[in-house]
């Protein structure tokens, strides 16, 4: 089993506002991980206050998404444990397993008018279905971590979420980071594709596999 405290570990605070600092966190920590594989742990707090996106322009959103969405397909697993909102929500959706407090509430930035149109309401819809996460994204209301669960949000809630990371990382041991980005993937595929257009996929998939399978016994 291995030292669970020498896991890659980003502390995100959604109580704060984004910034190139953040960006540049989140950046190293996905270079350690396609560099030297292995599993990351999120620590996700804090809720945005009012004027969480004061000062904020498209060039900074835009490298935010960026590499959130490379963290979404890094070759190891990611987990996110915690209560948040704002950047913090961001990474949270983004990770392969989600861990709540019995007390998080997960929440979108509002200014008062609307909603953060960033793209954790896109990933709230994913997850939950459209219908499920429209108040969240429309009104937003605070998704609370029992409902969290049943939506498939989160997949666990547990009052000692740095346990339950630190188990989650220790199940991980032994899967090819590689291999799980390719079923990731193929699993987020399915939302979108065709079964004939993922065919192909997946039994090339397949075919890697049983390749491998073949070169490990000989």
């Amino acid at each position: 089993m291995s030292d669970v405290s020498a896991v890659r570990t980003l502390a995100v605070d959604g109580s704060r506002p984004l910034s190139i600092r953040t960006v540049k966190d989140l950046t190293v920590l996905c270079d350690e991980v396609e560099d030297q594989g292995g599993a990351a742990i999120l620590r996700v707090t804090g809720t945005p206050a009012p004027g969480w996106a004061d000062g904020l322009d498209v060039s900074l959103v835009t490298k935010w998404e960026r590499v959130l969405r490379r963290l979404e397909r890094l070759p190891g697993v990611t987990v996110a444990a915690g209560d948040c909102g704002g950047v913090a929500l961001d990474a949270f959706l983004t990770a392969d397993i989600r861990i709540a407090t019995r007390g998080s509430r997960l929440l979108l930035p509002f200014d008062g008018e609307a909603t953060w149109p960033g793209m954790a309401a896109f990933r709230l819809a994913r997850l939950a279905g459209a219908a499920r996460a429209r108040r969240a994204v429309l009104f937003g209301h605070p998704i609370p971590a029992p409902e969290a669960l049943t939506l498939g949000i989160a997949d666990e809630v547990t009052e000692a979420p740095d346990t339950a990371a630190a188990a989650a990382v220790q199940r991980s041991e032994g899967l090819s980071g590689k291999e799980l980005a390719l079923r990731r993937q193929l699993l987020l595929d399915a939302m979108t594709v065709s079964f004939e257009d993922a065919l192909g996929p997946h039994l090339a998939a397949c075919d890697r596999a049983l390749r491998r399978t073949v070169e490990e016994a000989a």
